[in-house]
């Protein structure tokens, strides 16, 4: 279930943020992803994407391994294409023909790596977010701690 982040729906301009993401959220999401790493002890990197997924935000940590970069946005991404976390697309993948799950993932970017997460405003898809380089448990972990800072930020009027 994609995280619900609310906008007063009274405020000029709250419609647009699904369209493209306020670049004050997605700093306070990689703020939120950054702390919760360093509280973990995770050598992570973490990618925000917008609803079609364009990389909105990026930070890695100095120590993360080099795959880490391309795997976080990989993991947004596909969260955002397929409007699910890339846990639960792993979960359906196990369910389709082997030459649709073969397919799927022989796709760049396509990945059922868990770590992705998506998430709406408004109830409208609004984008995802990429975390690589720990546990399962822990890039989980770093990107709901994100998630939920996001859903603190009060958002400005256009």
């Amino acid at each position: 279930m994609p995280l619900q982040i609310a906008v007063d729906p009274g405020k000029e301009g709250a419609g647009s943020m699904s369209v493209a993401l306020q670049s004050r959220l997605v700093a306070h999401m990689l703020e939120a992803a950054l702390d919760a790493s360093h509280d973990l002890g995770a050598r992570v990197a973490f990618a925000v994407v917008d609803a079609a997924g364009n990389l909105a935000g990026f930070i890695r940590h100095e120590d993360a391994f080099l795959a880490s970069s391309d795997l976080a946005i990989d993991k947004a991404w596909t969260a955002a294409s397929f409007g699910m976390g890339t846990r639960e697309f792993s979960q359906m993948l196990e369910t389709t023909p082997r030459a649709v799950r073969d397919g799927l993932l022989r796709r760049p970017r396509v990945t059922e790596v868990p770590g992705g997460m998506v998430f709406q405003i408004d109830g409208r898809s609004a984008g995802a977010v990429g975390v690589s380089g720990g546990s399962e448990t822990q890039d989980e972990a770093i990107a709901t701690a994100a998630l939920k800072a996001a859903a603190q930020v009060e958002f400005e009027e256009k």
